[in-house]
């Protein structure tokens, strides 16, 4: 678990508590997992807990498929007030993962389509995400790399577009099985947008 800073207009100084996993069952079959617990401000003024797990196929060895469910907690503001209300929302996501090699950098697109289910309410929304890879060590340790990486949301219905998420950071690579991150990321909505500086970590076993 590791922290993510946020930097917002709501709030100056946010976190968010972070954990990705991938474990590998065999040479086709994969289990995703996360943990993200969300805070308006250092800790303890919850934003948003985030649970997600996927079980993922390996079409080839740079294509893979995954069919997963999360649970979404949010607990949003009344204007601006200091009153909340709390919004639960269950969601079922399918997502096709494709990687691409030029010479050292390492591109992945990532297609996910969701079904979600807010309270009463169901939406269906796309995202696409386009990450780049340029390692900045030798090849021989390969431990540092830059990260980049853009993500765009469409809804099925108006307004179809719902947010667009910019990342730009540095990553050091601890083991062959976690890397950690440092970057900033500008994330665009309809009528505001949300800076902020992310520390992230990533465990494959």
């Amino acid at each position: 678990m590791l922290p993510v800073f946020a930097i917002s207009q709501e709030s100056n100084f946010g976190n968010w508590m972070i954990y990705f996993g991938n474990k590998k069952i065999n040479s086709k079959w994969n289990l995703h997992h996360e943990v993200q617990y969300r805070n308006y401000n250092a800790i303890g003024d919850l934003e948003q807990l985030l649970l997600r797990v996927g079980l993922g196929y390996n079409l080839t060895e740079k294509t893979n498929l995954l069919f997963g469910y999360g649970y979404i907690l949010s607990e949003n503001y009344i204007g601006d007030s200091d009153d909340k209300f709390q919004v639960n929302e269950h969601r079922v996501y399918q997502q096709l993962i494709t990687k691409q090699y030029f010479k050292k950098m390492s591109m992945q697109h990532r297609y996910r389509f969701e079904q979600r289910f807010v309270e009463d309410d169901f939406k269906l929304r796309f995202r696409y995400f386009l990450g780049i890879n340029i390692p900045l060590s030798k090849k021989e340790t390969n431990k540092l790399y830059l990260s980049a990486y853009n993500e765009i949301f469409l809804n099925t219905e108006s307004p179809i577009f719902d947010r667009n998420r910019l990342y730009g950071g540095i990553g050091y690579k601890i083991s062959n099985s976690v890397k950690i991150e440092l970057g900033y990321m500008n994330q665009f909505f309809e009528t505001s947008n949300r800076d902020q500086l992310n520390i992230i970590t990533f465990v494959n076993f």
